[in-house]
C-alpha cells in the first residue's frame, strides 16, 4: 500500500462499506441509539433480537468514529491488574468484571458465526509482559491471583518469552489462553447492515441537537430538522459523552498505531497470539487479518485533534523504535500510521447505566483497552435495563460509583 495517512487503516482498507441515509421526516421508535460504531452496532443487533422498533443515528458516515481507530485486541484483561481492581472495587465486583470481558470474547465469536462475519475474528493467546525486573514482582502477583480466579494463564520466564517470541528485554511474564482479534470496522457494518433488514432504521449524517423529556418518552430535535419520538435513548457515543456530562468522570488521551507493510514471516510468527507489556504507556502489538504486523502505544493526555495529529510523525517514528528494539531479529517496513482518542477512567471500569440528568436514557460506554468486551456486557445490560430488570454489574459499572 506505500502510504502514509493520520486516516485510520481500517476505513481505507475496507472503504464505505454501507452508506445509510439522513433522516428527513419525523418518526417514533422503542428505543433510538445514539452512534454507530462497533457499541451501536452490537447494542442495535440486541434490541432487534429482542423485538423493539429501534432507529440509530449518527452525525458521521456510520462507523466513521472512533472504530475506524481501533485496534481491537480482545482481552480478557482489564487495564488495572486483577489484584489491584480487587482491592479498589472489592474482590466481587473486579471478578464479575473480568469473568464478564472472558466471556464475552465468547460471545464475540458467536455472533460474528452466526451472522457468518469476514471480520476475521481470531482466537489468540495474550502475551503480558514485564519490561523491568520491579515489574515482573507485582506482574507475577497478578498471575497468581489470576490463577486462582480460574483463568487459564501460565507463567513464562525472560528465557521462556526470549525462545518463544523473540521478545529482547522482558523480564517474564503471563500468557493466557483467552484472547482474540477481529476487523471491529468491518463486524460494525456486517451487524447493522444484516439487522437494517431486520428493521432497524440507521440514519447517518443526522446529529441529535437537543432532547425534551415528556412523560413516558424523549422528544429528540436532530440536526436535519426532523425529529424522533423515542420511549428509550441509548447513548453509545464513547469519549464524546464528556461533553455531555457536566461531570468529569473520564480522562480522555491520544492513542497512536502503525502497521507494517505485507509481511506473511512476521505475520507467521505472531498470528497467534496478542502482546503487551506493562510499559507506561504500555506498547501493543498483534497481526492483522491481511499478513501485516501492527503495533500500538505512546499514550498521552488528549487536548484536541489538531494537537494529537500534529504528533503523529513523531510517534510513529518512535513505536518503530520500540518494535526494532523489542524484535532486533525482525524488521519493520512502516506502511501506515493513524491517531484516536480513548477514555481511561479511575478504576478502569466502564460507565454502563443510567445518568440522572438523563431521562429515560442509558449509556453504554466501554473506554480503555476493553471497549468492545464491555460493550457486548452492555448489550446484556440494555436488554435487562428494557426489562426493568438490574444486571449483576449494575452497581459496578454505574454513574457516581
Amino acid at each position: 500500500m506505500d502510504l502514509k495517512s493520520n486516516e485510520p487503516f481500517w476505513l481505507i482498507k475496507n472503504g464505505i462499506l454501507n452508506s445509510y441515509p439522513s433522516l428527513q421526516e419525523d418518526t417514533e421508535c422503542d428505543v433510538l441509539i445514539v452512534g454507530s460504531g462497533i457499541t451501536g452496532s452490537l447494542i442495535a443487533h440486541q434490541c432487534i433480537m429482542d423485538g423493539y422498533n429501534t432507529v440509530l443515528i449518527d452525525k458521521r458516515e456510520v462507523c466513521n468514529g472512533s472504530t475506524s481507530a481501533t485496534t481491537s485486541m480482545l482481552q480478557y484483561e482489564i487495564d488495572a491488574p486483577l489484584y489491584e481492581l480487587k482491592e479498589t472495587v472489592g474482590e466481587e465486583k473486579a471478578l464479575a468484571s473480568y469473568q464478564a470481558c472472558s466471556d464475552a470474547i465468547d460471545r464475540l465469536e458467536e455472533i460474528s458465526k452466526s451472522i457468518k462475519s469476514n471480520a476475521g475474528f481470531e482466537r489468540k493467546k495474550s502475551l503480558y509482559f514485564a519490561s523491568t525486573q520491579k515489574d515482573s514482582k507485582w506482574l507475577y502477583k497478578e498471575f497468581e491471583a489470576r490463577k486462582a480466579a480460574g483463568f487459564k494463564v501460565e507463567w513464562l520466564t525472560d528465557e521462556e518469552i526470549t525462545s518463544r517470541f523473540d521478545i529482547q528485554k522482558n523480564h517474564g511474564g503471563i500468557l493466557s489462553k483467552q484472547g482474540a482479534s477481529v476487523d471491529a470496522f468491518t463486524l460494525a457494518h456486517e451487524l447493522l447492515a444484516i439487522n437494517a433488514k431486520k428493521g432497524l432504521r440507521i440514519f447517518d449524517k443526522t446529529e441529535l441537537t437537543k432532547v425534551d423529556y415528556k412523560r413516558g418518552f424523549n422528544l429528540c430535535t436532530l440536526s436535519t430538522s426532523a425529529s424522533i419520538k423515542a420511549k428509550k435513548i441509548i447513548y453509545c457515543v464513547g469519549y464524546e459523552s464528556a461533553n455531555m456530562i457536566k461531570e468529569k468522570f473520564v480522562n480522555l488521551l491520544s492513542t497512536y498505531a502503525i502497521i507494517s507493510e505485507v509481511d506473511k514471516e512476521l505475520w507467521k510468527k505472531y498470528k497467534d497470539v496478542l502482546m503487551w507489556n506493562t510499559s507506561s504507556p504500555y506498547l501493543y502489538m498483534r497481526t492483522s487479518d491481511d499478513y501485516r504486523f501492527l503495533v500500538g502505544g505512546e499514550d498521552e493526555d488528549f487536548r484536541n485533534p489538531q494537537k494529537r495529529d500534529e504528533l503523529l510523525a513523531d510517534k510513529e517514528q518512535k513505536l518503530v523504535k520500540s518494535f526494532r528494539k523489542m524484535f532486533p531479529d525482525h524488521d519493520f517496513q512502516l506502511d501506515f500510521s493513524w491517531a484516536g482518542t480513548f477514555g481511561e477512567t479511575k478504576d478502569a471500569l466502564p460507565y454502563i447505566g443510567a445518568h440522572p440528568d438523563f431521562k429515560n436514557s442509558y449509556f453504554v460506554l466501554g473506554f480503555g483497552g476493553n471497549g468492545i468486551t464491555f460493550s457486548v456486557t452492555g448489550m446484556e445490560m440494555v436488554s435487562e435495563w428494557l426489562k426493568g430488570k438490574k444486571h449483576k454489574l449494575s452497581e459496578a459499572f454505574k454513574f457516581g460509583r
